[in-house]
């Protein structure tokens, strides 16, 4: 069915709605979108889409409301939202829509479903509630801001400032899928330099890309320094023991600390070294051989701290 309206409920807006219209827009750009809860709009017919309004989940009549008595739920029992009814039925479409390669589109709707969509999904519901001081910096909140102040009263605001919460909504949605597909790109780009690492310590990347997933997934555990060229240097960076917090399976030698050019120079010993961040987790030298004689000399540094403290244990 190729629709010539998408319809979706008027007044206020939310998070749900307007990022189901941003899949659904780039699917049927020629589609009007209709905000409306009048009957003859809300009810099914080949020629629209509705979602988040009219009573009913039916994909084979093109309807997607997830507010009625028994509205479908997740395998897991946990609630959808339109956005993750319209993300199961139109999402793998929207992937390849936006030019992702076939064999990645499976893995990134599963990705994108559990690390964006969900969350709307549970907000929406009531079935998460964020809380403390970055709660009104989400996603769902910040498009909520958009909308027009209480006392507004030209009638025509809400539709004027859904579409500009769509435009944003829009940035932020394609934006994430353009990480998330470069994620996989790189993916191959590491895997291929692991092979040439073999059971060294530092890994050599042709340029500064998302490696730690790769490695991770590699089961490279031996690895504790990247190695890369950035614009105008190369960079030498540790790699984040987990996915959350900060601490590094190895730590740039303390001595070179916040030291720069010459001053690092003479600590490490190496011609072309030029930075080191005061927080040992990343450095800076004007050539790649300065760059990996830095890895290097930090990888026999950490082995030896290493040794002695499981010797001392």
């Amino acid at each position: 069915m190729i629709p010539d309206f998408l319809v979706t409920h008027s007044g206020g807006f939310h998070a749900d709605e307007l990022l189901s219209s941003v899949i659904l827009t780039r699917l049927f750009p020629q589609a009007r979108i209709v905000r409306s809860r009048a009957p003859e709009w809300i009810t099914p017919g080949e020629d629209r889409i509705i979602y988040d309004v009219g009573g009913a989940y039916d994909p084979a009549a093109g309807i997607f409301d997830h507010h009625q008595r028994g509205a479908p739920l997740r395998d897991d029992g946990q609630p959808y939202s339109s956005f993750g009814l319209i993300w199961k039925h139109y999402g793998r479409d929207y992937l390849t829509a936006f030019g992702l390669p076939e064999a990645h589109v499976e893995a990134m709707h599963g990705s994108f479903d559990a690390s964006f969509v969900l969350p709307v999904d549970l907000t929406d519901n009531g079935a998460l509630s964020p809380s403390g001081p970055l709660a009104g910096l989400m996603l769902p909140a910040l498009l909520e801001t958009l909308k027009p102040v209480f006392d507004e009263a030209d009638p025509e605001a809400d539709n004027r400032a859904f579409h500009a919460a769509l435009a944003i909504a829009r940035s932020f949605v394609e934006a994430r899928i353009a990480q998330s597909a470069a994620k996989l790109r790189a993916e191959a780009i590491v895997h291929g330099a692991i092979e040439a690492a073999g059971q060294g310590r530092v890994l050599e990347l042709p340029r500064g890309m998302p490696f730690r997933p790769a490695i991770v997934k590699a089961g490279a555990d031996h690895l504790l320094f990247v190695v890369h060229p950035r614009e105008k240097d190369w960079c030498v960076t540790g790699i984040r023991r987990a996915e959350d917090g900060f601490e590094l399976r190895a730590d740039l030698p303390v001595a070179w600390a916040g030291l720069t050019n010459g001053a690092l120079e003479a600590v490490c010993g190496i011609e072309g070294a030029s930075f080191c961040h005061n927080g040992r987790f990343i450095a800076a030298a004007r050539t790649r051989e300065a760059a990996l004689a830095m890895a290097e000399l930090a990888v026999k540094e950490a082995l030896s701290i290493g040794a002695q403290s499981n010797g001392g244990s």
